[in-house]
């Protein structure tokens, strides 16, 4: 494995963690070259989701693109990094667990959406408001009317 510090090939492996449903191993490393740590992920390769799109155009399901729009939300909240790989992870499994291969981008945004709301209300917001395509102040002021309820 290579480091992502110093790009040295020589690493190894301290620690090694099966997660709880047994859909990944997590790997703690120390890097030979440069002494840092850094964790890698093991997971096995699944079938591929499509998503649709608003537009109707359709890509690969990608959970980098999903888990980086999370955290554009829960910056600068108390939201941990634990937290939105749990959530990604759900996520995705609830996705692979469905009849269907595709599935609509809307309901990926609501099932996120679902769970920021639970956690923190300022992630929820931030997200809701690029989610839902929020055009103007009353848009935004309806939807915190909804959430102080």
């Amino acid at each position: 494995m290579k480091c992502p510090y110093c790009t040295s090939q020589n690493t190894e492996v301290s620690e090694t963690r099966v997660s709880e449903d047994g859909s990944h191993i997590r790997r703690r490393r120390i890097c030979d070259g440069c002494a840092k740590r850094f964790t890698t992920y093991e997971r096995i390769e699944t079938i591929t989701l499509i998503v649709r799109k608003k537009d109707g155009k359709r890509e690969q399901f990608d959970r980098h693109k999903l888990k980086a729009g999370i955290l554009r939300a829960c910056e600068k909240t108390d939201i941990s990094a634990e937290q939105i790989d749990v959530i990604v992870d759900e996520i995705e499994r609830e996705l692979l667990a469905a009849d269907t291969v595709e599935v609509e981008s809307k309901k990926i945004g609501t099932m996120v959406a679902s769970r920021l709301k639970k956690l923190d209300k300022i992630a929820y917001i931030r997200f809701a408001s690029v989610f839902r395509q929020f055009l103007d102040l009353e848009d935004f002021e309806k939807e915190l009317k909804k959430l102080l309820k």
